[in-house]
């Protein structure tokens, strides 16, 4: 047949039971209810019934209990999808977006989530949605929202002096 996986039992069944009590991660106070229950001599099957798990998931939790003890009991965070761009092209795109755009190349006078998606599929060969370039862009932490451009023609001096003599300013 098959050799037994052995739980360690540094900790007895009642004192597994206390720190699930406790605890706040309710997977991780299943997984201790599962082991105490199969520390006390419950058959495999039985104990992770009791504790709404089906026997692998069971056995995983104890081979990672036994190998890290409590902390392995806790899910571990996922590493999610992988970056589309590389760290050379996100560094070039954020120096594209903080230069900003040459109206004459770009054809536009700033940066909008749709122009940067044209941008980046023409330069990088990288499809983005708007909804998935604006995570990007706050990874890059680059804030979407910005003053608005200044006309290329507008006069500083005039708009000074428009403020100073207009009437209820």
């Amino acid at each position: 047949m098959w050799n037994a996986l052995k739980i360690r039992d540094d900790r007895t069944p009642d004192e597994l039971r206390r720190l699930a009590r406790r605890e706040r991660d309710g997977r991780a106070a299943a997984r201790m209810i599962a082991i105490a229950n199969a520390l006390e001599g419950m058959s495999r099957a039985e104990a992770a019934r009791l504790a709404g798990m089906e026997r692998q998931a069971l056995r995983d939790a104890v081979v990672r209990y036994n190998a890290e003890g409590l902390a392995g009991l806790h899910d571990r965070p996922g590493r999610g999808p992988k970056e589309r761009l590389s760290p050379g092209e996100q560094a070039t795109l954020r120096a594209l977006v903080f230069r900003g755009p040459d109206p004459e190349r770009d054809g536009v006078r700033r940066w909008r989530l749709k122009d940067l998606q044209r941008l980046i599929e023409q330069r990088f060969g990288v499809r983005y949605s708007v909804s998935g370039l604006a995570d990007l862009l706050k990874r890059l932490d680059i804030a979407w929202m910005s003053v608005r451009p200044a006309h290329p023609s507008s006069d500083p001096k005039a708009q000074a002096a428009f403020k100073k003599t207009s009437p209820g300013c």
